[in-house]
């Protein structure tokens, strides 16, 4: 190449998952059935009624022209009123909501708009690739802090505040978190929101998991003074198998949600309108429909239990989201080679925690996003591997 990429580009890898899933799809062009149980894409469908006003919609006069980039009012007054039922927070539909074409987009809006060069910004340690990259793009420096199985997964504040923060403009947290599946309170949140206040930090919360196998869905907004130096990301990919359709939304007081609006307006043209007015029948859902998806998780959760079990990790029972995340056993020394065996022997893709940084080392995750019948038949073919290793042990 003769024209070299900028400098950002090289600050930052290809996205795990996309090079994984490009040597599956080799895989399985070379004959091998890879059951995939790492990525967390929904398998499931969204609920008939979403496909059909979808369908209806797109035949709509104003369906293929360019929408606001704040999205149409109906999708902003749906998410208020989302969040007013849910969590009890009460949000200005025009200035205090902006819908995304996925929450994932939010977290580079937000670094973009927020971040200079020079800045640094606390991530979480695990925690989700996209906050660290998303800064480093922006020109910001990292810093992270440490989520540990010991403390429940959370920060400690406590320690954090004996260190420099002068130049900490973003504080990324997200919970239930993924990759641990750890619940957050709102005891938690009011800890944080302190902090935040205290040291003059933005505290971003990305919240795609709160109704996934989690019996007590809340939001940071529920604190008092939240919306001083909070702002919240959410979706409809997880809880309304909507990943492919990229609905997302911004939640903040609207001088938060102004800066990532400069920004994003910059960045495209608005969101498709039929999926904006399917969104927000998605919206007016009730317990029912997150009951009926919640059995069907359970159920498979029950298997990815049984697979942790049989590979000898330790994990939580009490986890929320669509992971199972799992200690690996000492016996294992290296565990992106224990993985990949588990891969090429037995085709059966799990997580490596190490992407998620370095104290996701000795982890796993296993995915929910994957029918019963596979995961049985990936169960099943982990217990061949495990048997033919034992016996080659003994022979």
């Amino acid at each position: 190449m003769i024209i070299k990429p900028s400098f950002r580009i090289g600050q930052v890898k290809t996205y795990y998952f996309a090079t994984k899933l490009a040597q599956i799809a080799a895989m399985r062009t070379m004959g091998k059935d890879v059951i995939n149980l790492g990525i967390g894409s929904p398998d499931l469908k969204p609920p008939q009624e979403i496909i059909d006003t979808l369908q209806a919609a797109s035949t709509g006069e104003m369906a293929n022209q360019y929408q606001s980039y704040k999205g149409v009012a109906a999708l902003r007054q749906g998410f208020a009123e989302w969040y007013d039922r849910w969590f009890g927070v009460t949000l200005d539909a025009d200035t205090e909501v902006l819908p995304l074409i996925g929450s994932k987009e939010g977290i580079m809006h937000i670094s973009m708009a927020f971040l200079n060069e020079g800045d640094e910004v606390l991530v979480p340690n695990p925690g989700y690739p996209a906050y660290r990259m998303a800064s480093k793009l922006a020109g910001a420096t990292v810093r992270h802090f440490d989520l540990r199985a010991d403390t429940g997964w959370r920060p400690d504040l406590a320690k954090l505040r004996k260190q420099d923060l002068s130049k900490v403009k973003i504080m990324w947290i997200n919970y239930p978190n993924m990759p641990t599946g750890a619940k957050a309170d709102l005891s938690l949140f009011e800890d944080i929101i302190a902090f935040g206040r205290e040291q003059g930090i933005l505290i971003c919360h990305d919240n795609p998991y709160g109704f996934i196998l989690n019996e007590e869905p809340i939001s940071i907004m529920q604190v008092a003074g939240a919306a001083e130096v909070a702002i919240e990301l959410n979706s409809l990919s997880k809880c309304f198998n909507m990943a492919g359709w990229r609905v997302g939304v911004m939640v903040g007081q609207a001088e938060y949600i102004n800066a990532v609006m400069t920004f994003k307006s910059n960045m495209d043209s608005g969101m498709y309108q039929p999926i904006q007015l399917a969104a927000v029948k998605a919206l007016s859902l009730d317990q029912s429909w997150f009951d009926q998806l919640n059995d069907v998780y359970r159920q498979r959760r029950e298997i990815a239990w049984k697979m942790m079990d049989l590979l000898s990790c330790n994990y939580d029972k009490e986890s929320a989201g669509l992971f199972v995340w799992g200690l690996v056993p000492e016996s294992v020394f290296d565990v992106e080679s224990w993985i990949e065996t588990i891969l090429q022997e037995a085709l059966v893709f799990i997580t490596p925690g190490f992407i998620f940084g370095d104290n996701g080392d000795r982890y796993i995750r296993i995915s929910l996003c994957c029918d019963l019948e596979k995961l049985t038949e990936a169960l099943k073919r982990v217990a061949v591997l495990l048997e033919k290793q034992k016996q080659k042990v003994e022979g």
